[in-house]
């Protein structure tokens, strides 16, 4: 068990982030639900298009710095105006960098629209480097109450537009002015709740000492992104946009719970694995746990979800996305397993090892390419394939050398993970048999049923065969009566 001092602090910090997390993916799944239904899967898949630029041009101004500013011990204001000017700095270079490849971006994806829709998009880059210092603050204070009143506002915000401007047959570009209102609110919230303003500093001492952790994860996130975008991009390349909306819409859905709980936990995690990264024992013991939790939660919901796709699309975005039912079914063990991914990564990074963080990234860049291009011969549900094997394979590879770091082996990792993982299929199977003969009752009935009977049949296994992170739960619920 988590010690109590670090418990109530991620107790705490959980609620708040996880508050955060959860009401921003809600609102932000409800307006893409109004979104999915006034719109056609190809204007998703245009937006999913512009996506993959945004997607490194955010990593790039990043460039790791925030997570060096996390992890340092001592931080002062030098070093966060001085990484405040050079992440806006570079989000102008990044942003005239967009502005220019726009064609070329359009010619690859043979969509002449991409041109202004790039452009106008990528602003974002410059908008959102305005706040990115504040929210680092923030998160190195375990401040996600104020993140929380930060971010809801935005999403809703942002969303009203996207709606109004659908509303009135913007089309795509009700999207694109979506995400560009969402991070001038954002930004703007940042600068009004935050006391914090930049000195005029900029110190190369100090720059070149957080560029010397961060720019390791810069390349790494590079190589990641790349890879992770390599699907989305070939999607979007040998197919058509409908078919990457229906990926796109699928990809959203799963992440979904994925997002809600994991980033959550793991943005309070990784402040707290840096205030013990030299305790091997107290952060193995942190890590454990809030592992166990998350894959708690999140598996059976995805399972249960993947079962049950065919009426929760049915009722959530229409007959017209139904074509994302198969490709939501095989991405969902994709997300199971990405928090085990995501906390693994944590541990290079709170222990300094940028260095092995990118050279793993390596390895699983190339062998994960090769996966792809196999896939690919094989349509789009080769690809799909592809991506679940690598998945698996890249676990093997994080845990490994994670592990080593705080004597947590992979072996050691999957005999406290798979009782749940085990108890999810059973449960799953269970809602399979039971949806399969009740197959004629309405899509309403079938899902509230459906999965009513799979969390009854899961949490009561779980409390029969006494799983850690349920028994861990419920005697915090006990105690606090």
């Amino acid at each position: 068990m988590m010690p109590p001092n670090l418990r109530e602090k991620a107790v705490r910090g959980f609620f708040w982030t996880f508050s955060h997390q959860a009401g921003k993916q809600g609102i932000g799944f409800v307006i893409s639900i109004v979104l999915a239904r006034m719109l056609s899967p190809e204007l998703f898949g245009l937006v999913g298009m512009i996506g993959i630029v945004t997607n490194f041009g955010q990593v790039i101004i990043e460039g790791g710095l925030t997570s060096s500013l996390i992890r340092s011990d001592k931080v002062t204001d030098a070093d966060f105006s001085t990484i405040f000017f050079f992440n806006l700095g570079m989000s102008v270079l990044i942003y005239l960098a967009s502005w220019f490849a726009a064609p070329a971006i359009a010619a690859f994806f043979r969509q002449p629209v991409l041109i202004p829709m790039v452009r106008l998009y990528c602003l974002t880059f410059i908008i959102s480097a305005f706040g990115a210092i504040q929210a680092t603050r923030l998160t190195k204070e375990l401040d996600f109450k104020t993140q929380l009143l930060v971010g809801l506002p935005a999403v809703v915000a942002g969303g009203v537009v996207g709606i109004v401007a659908a509303w009135f047959g913007a089309g795509v570009w009700s999207l694109v002015w979506m995400h560009l209102v969402q991070a001038v609110f954002s930004a703007l919230h940042f600068w009004l709740r935050s006391a914090w303003r930049p000195s005029f500093v900029f110190e190369g001492g100090r720059l070149r000492h957080h560029l010397s952790f961060g720019y390791k994860l810069v390349l790494s996130a590079l190589l990641f992104r790349g890879f992770k975008n390599l699907t989305q991009a070939l999607i979007g390349r040998y197919f058509s946009a409908a078919q990457l909306g229906f990926y796109t819409r699928a990809q959203t859905l799963k992440q979904l719970p994925v997002d809600s709980m994991s980033m959550a936990l793991n943005k309070v995690s990784y402040p707290l694995f840096a205030s013990i990264q030299h305790d091997n024992q107290r952060l193995r013991v942190a890590y454990r746990s809030l592992m166990q939790q998350v894959l708690f939660w999140t598996a059976p919901l995805l399972i249960f979800a993947a079962v049950l796709a065919e009426p929760l699309f049915r009722i959530l975005l229409t007959e017209k996305w139904l074509p994302a039912v198969p490709i939501f079914q095989l991405l969902c063990p994709v997300g199971i397993l990405y928090p085990i991914h995501a906390y693994n990564l944590n541990v290079l990074n709170v222990k300094g090892r940028s260095d092995l963080f990118f050279r793993l990234e390596i390895i699983k860049v190339f062998l994960g390419s090769g996966f792809i291009f196999v896939g690919l011969q094989f349509g789009i549900f080769g690809l799909l394939a592809a991506e679940v094997v690598f998945s698996v394979a890249a676990l093997v590879i994080n845990t490994h050398y994670s592990g080593r770091l705080i004597d947590y082996t992979l072996r050691q990792q999957a005999a406290d993970v798979g009782p749940t993982l085990l108890l999810t299929l059973v449960a799953g199977a269970g809602i399979w048999w039971f949806d399969a003969s009740v197959s004629h009752w309405s899509d309403l009935a079938r899902l509230v049923v459906g999965s009513g009977a799979g969390a009854l049949i899961y949490l009561l296994l779980a409390n029969a065969l006494q799983l850690a992170p349920f028994i861990e739960v419920k005697k915090m619920v006990m105690n606090r009566r």
